[in-house]
């Protein structure tokens, strides 16, 4: 269960950070207050999954969800480059979270 509360706590990592942009520098009163709240969700489910899984783990792994998600939704969202070589580097920390993962012995 410990997985799925860091996968949450991920997601809402993603909506902070792209929280951030629609923010305008914490500028816009409604953006604001939906990052931080994004915000706060994000970290207390991190403190939630810490409960269970190695604080290391679990830290590089919703730091790389939120890596991957941010990147991904800055391409499609604020037209960031997609080149290969940066696809290819996103990929890479997808398959970093695998290892983990699969090396903490999924459970």
């Amino acid at each position: 269960m410990s997985w799925y509360v860091l996968l949450v706590a991920g997601l809402f990592e993603v909506a902070w950070a792209i929280g951030l942009e629609y923010s305008d520098g914490l500028s816009k009163p409604v953006p604001t207050a939906a990052t931080v709240l994004a915000l706060v969700v994000s970290m207390v489910l991190l403190a939630r999954a810490v409960e269970e899984l190695p604080v290391g783990t679990a830290y590089a792994v919703w730091t790389g969800i939120g890596a991957v998600g941010t990147a991904t939704l800055g391409i499609v969202l604020f037209d960031e480059p997609a080149d290969l070589v940066r696809v290819a580097f996103i990929c890479v920390i997808v398959v970093g979270i695998v290892g983990l993962h699969v090396s903490s012995g999924g459970h």
